[in-house]
């Protein structure tokens, strides 16, 4: 048994004032949120029709203006977290900001290590909290890319009987739903594993380069500039501890949750191999096996549409022009169609919440 997932303070202004964001620059506003960092965009609709926020995946951080340039000019406000370990998370805070020092000056775990779901989930519960908070009575829509898609299905379905505690909507981007057609696959399988993370949990059980990132990078001919050591195009290890969270949430997956709300599930319509030599390097999902992601989509819970992009990659807003076109026209036309049956959570009939609404779930999910 656990405590319940930590709540933000009450007023959003007491984790940390808002200052120009330190990578995107002042079109984006950042403020830190316990272990994490919230990033706004500055241009808000007048009248939004909900807000979106957004969850990156491993190895990764929000660096994705156009992503939220689309949301914005949607009608939709736009948020992102940088979470526990990633991107901003990361970054030593400037002293004459009255920032308070960055949470990986205190932090020994290597980035993107995460020791349990229940810290996943306590790091996306308080960042839905704090976005509800600055955006009152909006649904609350959550984008979510590779393993925080999975992290994100898996903390929906703990929080389902708390309405405004979890998403209204939730959109997953080519989704970690399993192992299969990746290269920690073979590392997954192992007998090993689950004594190895516990034991052992810092050890590495796989390192291999990002082709998919480093050929997305403008100095390799890619449409991207991000900072290459918040995303690292020659990939971050794979630790026994982590990999052993990731195939019990997996396991966890495959077993059926119950997210409540509507869920849009995306892939690209092929997955192909990481390497150089690949001719359709940026047109697959290099990354997972989409087949894998379709199978499991029914799996999220018993609202769920699939959205299959020709020719996209792995992050399917990082795809080509044509391809990030139908993805993000895709999403939009989901949240047209889909947000009006969503009703804020004030107005949704009282429920009886106990500390057994995030524990008992996130505990089943810590089983094989």
């Amino acid at each position: 048994m656990h405590a319940p997932a930590p709540r933000p303070p009450r007023h959003p202004g007491a984790a940390g004032r808002w200052r120009p964001d330190r990578l995107l620059g002042p079109g984006f506003e950042e403020r830190p949120l316990g272990p994490t960092t919230l990033v706004r965009a500055v241009d808000r609709p007048e009248r939004p029709r909900a807000v979106v926020l957004h969850v990156h995946g491993y190895n990764d951080y929000f660096f994705q203006a156009h992503l939220a340039r689309a949301f914005v000019d949607a009608g939709l406000a736009f948020h992102a977290v940088d979470l526990r370990r990633a991107g901003r998370s990361l970054l030593e805070s400037d002293p004459d900001s009255g920032l308070a020092a960055a949470p990986r000056a205190r932090d020994p775990l290597p980035p993107h290590y995460v020791a349990s779901l229940r810290e996943a989930g306590a790091d996306l519960s308080a960042a839905a909290h704090a976005v509800r908070e600055l955006e009152p009575g909006l649904p609350l829509v959550v984008h979510a890319h590779s393993t925080g898609g999975l992290s994100a299905a898996l903390w929906g379905h703990a929080v389902r009987h708390d309405p405004a505690h979890g998403p209204d909507l939730l959109v997953l981007d080519s989704p970690f739903f399993s192992l299969s057609g990746s290269r920690l696959a073979d590392a997954g399988r192992s007998a090993v594993l689950e004594v190895l993370g516990r034991r052992r949990p810092l050890a590495v059980v796989s390192a291999n380069p990002s082709v998919y990132a480093a050929s997305q990078h403008a100095s390799r001919g890619g449409r991207w500039d991000f900072d290459t050591t918040l995303k690292r195009p020659e990939g971050l290890p794979a630790r026994a501890g982590w990999l052993r969270t990731v195939t019990r949430a997996q396991a966890r997956l495959a077993r059926g949750l119950a997210v409540p709300g509507p869920v849009l599930v995306a892939r690209s319509d092929s997955s192909g191999p990481d390497r150089d030599d690949n001719p359709r390097l940026d047109a697959q999902d290099t990354v997972l096996d989409v087949g894998r992601i379709a199978a499991l989509t029914p799996r999220v819970g018993p609202d769920t549409t699939p959205l299959v992009v020709p020719g996209g990659v792995h992050d399917l807003a990082l795809s080509a022009d044509a391809p990030r076109r139908a993805y993000l026209d895709g999403v939009l036309a989901w949240l047209d169609a889909r947000l009006p049956d969503v009703r804020p959570p004030g107005l949704e009939p009282p429920r009886a919440v106990t500390d057994r609404t995030t524990v008992d779930t996130l505990e089943d999910q810590e089983q094989p």
